[in-house]
């Protein structure tokens, strides 16, 4: 019987028990279909739908109906009650879960949400906004919804409390996963009338339909999700890192060939209403990485039954094509890839429903007039994405998921301005409701009841101090979180000026082009201008574009080629000049006009064009929606455009900081820097989009030539720098093959024979072969495991800490040199430069081995007579190579005096594997007669060469740089000051520190500093009023003092991932990052640096960042951000650590530093990601390093053995440094006195553990025997009994139990299972299998490796738990600690043991902030020297003159 005929038979089964008006509409519906009104299929879908509302209602028990309500579960929308019974009741209460707990969900504009319907979520009330600059805005951008809490959703319910019925109907469509199974299903309940067949009761499915499917089990391997979630191949962050420990967010990552199910079993759909309904939903999948885009299961983790899911969510269309759709469990949120193959009809009808209606409001958005006709051919055209299920779209796609789509418009048209006319009663629209029967809710009024009341923030005044702050701060974030977050209120907003409603502006649509539409969230933006559309406010500019560019030639400048060059043309009655900037249209309506400059106006055979120096809107710059809507950046960007894309001209003022601009700090009242008319924008800064960097716009020599754009200028002078070009042509040449030169440039550095340079470690080997680290496997194969019954739990073979990765440092060479083979006419070929080379050995490059690096210096290197030769463009930088003995200052001196500064007294032969002298040609003769190396005119040139790059290294010495005054807050013990002043750029004057045991230390290393021991918003706020002094009497630095301000605010209540929400937008306001910005800004120092930790960048979705950015932006600064870490520069340890800078008006702004030490690749991943961009900091050797990596046994390796609990605060050293790190920390004053070699006491079970722990690499409590062993305070441990089966790991070789707790065998636990006083601590084999087997608990430092992040209190069972000395048993000293961070062994400290650990945990390794401060250091001496130079051309014109 064909799906027709079913519907028939079953319309004669039930006419005469129909309901008279549900019998009218059915008799009006067959004269439609006779009169052709409406198609069969149309009439058959509409009786389908009647039939179900109706029988649905007879059968008035229904479950699905009447048991949503009254459940907790809210619903969102109080409008949907009073709906007829069609109403469907499923989007709520995850959308509001998720409210609470998806890390993506963004805090949208307005607060509204979207229609709950039969398919929840797709609202995207989670829709994560990411601007992509010039991307189609995703569908998720126009509905974004502000997030509620669960009680509006109860009160939501309140408001019109009818109890909601399901329609039959729907459950089953969206249950069954292909078209023709929903047409065939709707039948059954009615047959069956009486008796229905019967219905699973968790996912509802029919049992005795043949498409339900059963999940087939899940492969061996396959994990549980907390076990899965702590496994290695997810980890973002090294467990020691800021891992999501610290965080109250949850983890994110992506799954592929997942299947959903039931507790039966039941494949099943979960956008049917279940979650909602508290029906628990399982899934299984594999799981990857956040960053891994690809489906394939490859890398992946194999999970088994995650969940139940909590919520499902939408976050955006990737790229603009798929959805991004996500779950929340407990434990994580996932991101979904694909599906198994047996779940993939499930999942496509949904992917189905969502593109769809991603279609219908991108296509209404700028067709509003059209046809439901034009629609379905939009439809029909469309192909949809690659990777979905479904190959075409039908008119029957649309009518299944017609109530989805008009829920979609409809939340979309909620987000807009009340003043702009909705796309639900455009034709289309109100044929297409019409045609598929859907019920619209009753939008405004309801909702926002249902909405009004708990987000608003109470100013409370309990909780940590109120941030003083600035004006002009205050004014940034406060605006800012009363547009993005309060726009409950809108009433507080003041009277909105009103629109006539009548008149052709206010009738014209909105362009989508213009600043203020693209600032429209239905246009992508933030809404945050609320500016109405400029083409509403102008005259409407489109139509003169059509008028013919008339080219006034008038003046014409100059004529090259074929091209006649303008000053002046004339376009639509405006007269364009040279130099003016212009708004340029493109090719896609709904992108925002883009500004330019011309530059040149000319004609040539391709038409009347123009040379357009782009500006770069702020939102396109890593500022996104926090960036004044107004504010431009000059970028180096250029094309030539035809002049009919111009569409009007436009005024860009360069906002110069004014002269008094230091003294100005705290008086800036008003946010708002220029009036918006529509056609005004203003700009302060160069950007570079690569590395996020807001500069001084470059100085440009203005320029009387016809086409002189700044930006080409500067672009070609960019890609001639990365050309490698030879120079001086040394004469009498005899070689035919090839063209010999003294000098060669390359990126900005001259490189002459003689010089040192570095090369990539691949660029050259060597002729002994090095003893590579064998990777020896450590795990054990023969294990008892009656001895060691954890031993199995060991399964992979890294080991945290260790450097079995790290990259060598770079090669270095000597150039011998610098040619171009000839040509066959015999001139140069000058594309490619050649260097021929001396190769230099390092200790651990000759046959000795890494032992030899050990105890010689890192900058030792020995000379060999072997030769390479390499290309140029291989070359990664310049260093200084000297012979020991012919320099005229001790190897300390020499060395101290920069990085880049190498030494060798030997040459070392591979062939002997023997050490000797160098030979005459390796020396030089820069020193006072001394080089005797005159022979092959290589003297000369190496004494020249050897010159150059001292005279630049002695430069700065001769320029004295002089130190800022420094105001160091939240200092700690003083880790950033104490590199500050290595690098000698600072002198910290004041020092602002709450914890006093820190202040002390303060104290104590930097005797001459006023340490404040208070709130920092209270000083702020006696400066502000004036005092000259604190309630003790210390003197206040006042405006104009501070020519340096560096610090590290707490990020605590506001450092999770998710988007912010009122309570942690009040925190963030609230907190020491916005009172440190108002010293900033009040102070307005030279030089400004914001440490933190990495998540720093990544905190709300990279807010917290974006408006720390613009702040500094708006008040002046040249800023930048970057992440660095501290392994790269000198120390024993991972840490990486976010840093913002940001230098005054006229300072430079400095680089990030080039790493100087190589360190293991897994801990260097520095990228930033903020709105789908990668950002890097401006390193361009990546992971190279001119330094070997520092270790473990470089950092402690001297210090004398002491014991578990040694308390000795002086002891002596009892012996000599070892290693060139020991040298250089013990430092040079005579100091034979240890302190601070002090390390916990552990209680007598912790050190038996540790005593029983191995000393090989890698070793942790899973090496831990299970004994019973006499402790120190004489009590017997017990010996770790298994009593129950492990479903996970099953039993042991033995056939022993390797369960400690009934849990293990999937029950809950039994508080009877507990074991105390056991080597083997029962809580970690009790929770092991679902946190990674405790990894690193009780865990060895390694010899070689590195400490993991330096912790705040060394504890063997603590979140790091890797704290055991190597050799020793005990956990890690004081001092050890402090090494492990770059502190000085003179360094002092302050307080108990547990103070002086946190003192250390919490500080900046000072060679971290040593390597940005020599980075601050070259830009002063960079401005100093540009003084200097700009003063003598004065001084020669006043001669000139006199």
């Amino acid at each position: 019987m064909s799906f027709q005929d079913h519907v028939k038979e079953k319309l004669k089964l039930v006419q005469d028990f129909l309901h008279v008006d549900a019998q009218d509409q059915l008799t009006s519906l067959e004269e439609k279909m006779k009169s052709s009104e409406i198609s069969m299929e149309v009439y058959i879908s509409k009786v389908k739908t009647l039939l179900g509302k109706e029988l649905h209602i007879e059968n008035g028990s229904h479950a699905d109906g009447t048991e949503q309500n009254g459940k907790t579960n809210g619903f969102t929308n109080g409008s949907h009650k009073d709906e007829d019974s069609e109403e469907v009741t499923m989007d709520v209460q995850e959308e509001d879960e998720e409210a609470v707990k998806s890390p993506t969900a963004p805090k949208g504009k307005g607060g509204r949400r979207s229609k709950g319907n039969s398919d929840p979520k797709k609202s995207p009330a989670s829709t994560r906004v990411t601007r992509n600059s010039g991307k189609q805005p995703t569908i998720l951008s126009m509905f974004s919804k502000v997030q509620k809490r669960k009680s509006e959703d109860l009160n939501g319910e309140a408001t019109n409390g009818q109890p909601e019925v399901k329609k039959e109907e729907d459950t089953v469509e969206e249950v069954n996963a292909a078209p023709e199974e929903s047409k065939s299903e709707t039948i059954k309940p009615v047959s069956a009338a009486k008796t229905p067949p019967p219905k699973c009761p968790d996912c509802r499915q029919y049992l005795d339909d043949s498409d339900l499917k059963f999940f087939q089990g899940d492969p061996d391997n396959a994990l549980d999700e907390p076990e899965m979630l702590t496994d290695e191949r997810l980890s973002l962050f090294d467990s020691n890192e800021d891992g999501f420990e610290s965080y109250e967010d949850l983890p994110q990552h992506k799954i592929t060939n997942f299947s959903v199910y039931d507790k039966r079993g039941h494949l099943c759909p979960f956008d049917s209403g279940l979650i909602e309904k508290n029906v628990e939903l399982y899934f299984s999948c594999v799981v990857k990485p956040i960053y891994d885009d690809n489906p394939c299961l490859d890398g992946g983790v194999p999970a088994k039954k995650l969940g139940p899911i909590n919520a499902w969510w939408i976050t955006g269309f990737d790229g603009g094509e798929k959805a991004l759709i996500g779950f929340t469990t407990a434990f994580a949120d996932y991101i979904l890839m694909q599906s198994s193959e047996e779940y993939a009809p499930i999942f496509a009808l949904m992917q189905e429903k969502i593109y769809m209606s991603k279609i219908v409001v991108e296509f209404l958005q700028k067709n509003r007039d059209a046809t439901y006709e034009d629609l379905l051919n939009k439809i029909e055209t469309t192909v949809p994405p690659a990777g979905l299920n479904f190959n075409c779209f039908t008119e029957d796609t649309l009518l299944r998921h017609a109530q989805f789509v008009v829920e979609q418009v409809e939340s979309y048209d909620e987000a807009g301005d009340s003043d702009e006319s909705p796309i639900i009663v455009t034709p289309c629209m109100r044929d297409l409701i019409k045609l598929a029967g859907v019920t619209l809710g009753k939008r405004r009024a309801a909702r926002r009841q249902a909405i009004r009341h708990p987000t608003k923030i109470e100013k409370d005044s309990k909780g940590p101090t109120k941030a003083t702050t600035t004006t002009l701060v205050y004014q940034i974030f406060d605006t800012f979180f009363s547009d993005q977050i309060e726009q409950n209120d809108k009433e507080s907003m003041g009277a909105k000026r009103q629109r006539c409603g009548v008149c052709e502006v206010c009738q014209s649509p909105d362009c989508g082009k213009c600043a203020a539409c693209k600032d429209m969230i239905k246009f992508g933006g933030s809404g945050k201008s609320k500016q109405a559309c400029k083409q509403r406010r102008l005259v409407h500019l489109s139509e003169a574009s059509s008028t013919l560019n008339r080219l006034l030639k008038m003046r014409l400048l100059c004529t090259e080629g074929k091209r006649q060059y303008y000053r002046k043309v004339s376009l639509n009655d405006e007269v364009l000049e040279v130099g003016d900037c212009v708004s340029v249209s493109s090719e896609d309506p709904s992108i925002p006009l883009y500004l330019a400059r011309i530059t040149s106006l000319w004609e040539d055979n391709h038409g009347k064009m123009f040379h357009a120096h782009w500006f770069l809107r702020g939102i396109h710059t890593v500022l996104g929606e926090c960036s004044d809507p107004l504010e431009l950046v000059l970028v180096d960007e250029c094309e030539d455009m035809q002049l009919n894309y111009v569409q009007a001209k436009v005024n860009v003022t360069y906002k110069a900081p004014s002269n008094n601009w230091f003294m100005e700090g705290g008086m800036d009242n008003e946010i708002k820097v220029i009036d918006d008319d529509g056609k005004s924008f203003f700009y302060q800064f160069w950007y570079d989009t690569e590395f996020a960097r807001f500069e001084m716009p470059p100085k440009t020599a203005s320029s009387e030539d016809c086409k002189y754009c700044s930006s080409c200028v500067r672009t070609n002078e960019r890609k001639e720098q990365e050309m490698p070009r030879a120079s001086e042509p040394l004469p009498d040449q005899d070689n035919d093959s090839k063209a010999l030169y003294n000098m060669a440039c390359f990126k900005g550095l001259q490189f002459k024979v003689g010089d040192g340079v570095y090369l990539p470690p691949d660029s050259f080997n060597f002729g002994v072969k090095p003893a590579s680290p064998v990777k020896r496997s450590h795990r054990k194969e023969d294990v008892d495991e009656e001895l060691y019954p954890e031993y199995y739990r060991k399964s992979s073979d890294y080991i945290k800490g260790s450097n079995l990765d790290a990259p060598e440092p770079f090669r270095i060479g000597r150039i011998k040199e610098i040619f171009c083979h000839r040509r066959s006419n015999g001139k140069p070929d000058a594309s490619e430069v050649k260097l021929r080379l001396y190769k230099f050995y390092r200790p651990e490059n000759t046959h000795k081995g890494v032992k030899a690096s050990y105890h010689t210096d890192i900058n030792q290197l020995y000379w060999s007579d072997e030769e390479v030769t390499v290309d140029m463009s291989e070359v990664l930088g310049r260093c200084q190579v000297e012979y020991a003995e012919d320099l005229n200052e001790s190897v300390q001196d020499y060395s101290s005096g920069g990085p880049d500064r190498f030494y060798f007294l030997e040459a070392y032969n591979a062939k002997s594997k023997g050490f000797e002298d160098p030979p005459n040609h390796a020396r030089s003769v820069v020193n006072k007669g001394k080089g005797k190396g005159k022979g092959k005119g290589k003297g000369k040139g190496k004494a020249s060469a050897a010159q150059e790059p001292q005279d630049s290294q002695t430069e700065p010495q001769t320029l004295k740089v002089p130190k800022y005054r420094t105001l160091d807050v939240f200092s700690g013990c003083g880790g950033l000051s104490e590199g500050f002043h290595q690098a000698g750029i600072s002198e910290t004057l004041w020092a602002i520190e709450m914890w006093e045991p820190a202040a002390q230390a303060f104290r104590l290393n930097n005797p001459g500093t006023t340490v404040f021991t208070e709130d920092c918003n209270v000083l702020l706020k006696l400066v502000m009023s004036g005092e000259k002094t604190n309630s003790l009497g210390q003197k206040l630095p006042q405006k104009g003092d501070v020519e340096m301000l560096c610090g590290g605010p707490p990020c605590q209540g506001f450092s999770g991932m998710n988007r912010f929400n009122s309570r942690t937008y009040s925190a963030f306001k609230n907190s020491l990052v916005v009172s440190y910005l108002s010293y900033c800004d009040y102070y307005r120092p030279k030089f400004f640096l914001l440490e933190n930790v990495r998540n720093f960048v990544s905190f709300k979705s990279s807010m917290v960042l974006k408006l720390t950015l613009r702040c500094l932006v708006r008040m002046g600064y040249q800023c930048t951000f970057g992440v660095l870490q501290a392994g790269q520069y000198g120390v024993a340890q991972t840490r990486r650590r976010a840093i913002i800078l940001a230098a005054a008006p006229g300072e430079e702004l400095p680089r990030y530093p080039e790493p100087l030490h190589v360190f293991a690749p897994r801990a260097c991943s520095l990228s930033v990601v903020v709105d789908e961009k990668k950002y890097v900091s401006n390193v361009t050797r990546g992971n190279g390093g001119i330094y070997r990596t520092i270790t473990v046994r470089d950092t402690m390796s001297d210090l004398p053995e002491i014991r578990n609990g040694a308390a000795a605060l002086e002891i002596s050293y009892n012996g000599e440094p070892q290693s060139w790190f020991q040298r250089q920390i013990r430092g040079t004053q005579y100091q034979p006195i240890l302190r601070d070699h002090i390390c916990k006491d552990m209680s007598a079970l912790v050190e038996g553990r540790m005593r029983h722990i191995p000393l090989a690499p890698g070793s942790d409590w899973r090496d831990l025997p299970n004994l019973e062993v006499r402790l120190r305070d004489g009590t017997m441990t017990k010996k770790l009994r298994y009593t129950h089966p492990d479903k996970k790991n099953g039993r042991s070789s033995t056939d022993a139990l390797r369960g400690v707790c009934t849990c293990a065998g999937g029950k809950p636990c039994d508080p009877a299972d507990r074991q105390f006083n056991t080597l083997i601590p029962w809580c970690l084999p009790h929770t092991g299998n679902r946190h990674n087997h405790w990894a690193g608990l009780y865990g060895r430092l390694e010899w070689d490796g590195f400490f993991s992040t330096t912790v705040t209190n060394p504890e063997p069972m603590g979140k790091q738990g890797r704290v055991l000395h190597p050799e020793q048993h005990r956990v890690v000293s004081v001092r050890e600690c402090a090494r492990s961070q770059g502190f000085p062994d003179t360094y002092r400290f302050f307080g108990n043991i547990l103070d002086k650990h946190r003192q250390v945990g919490n500080a900046v390794p000072p060679p971290l902030s040593r390597a940005i401060g020599m980075e601050i250091k070259k830009c002063v001496i960079e401005r100093m020297k540009e003084e200097k130079a700009t003063e003598n051309i004065k001084q020669e014109k006043m001669e000139v003159t006199d």
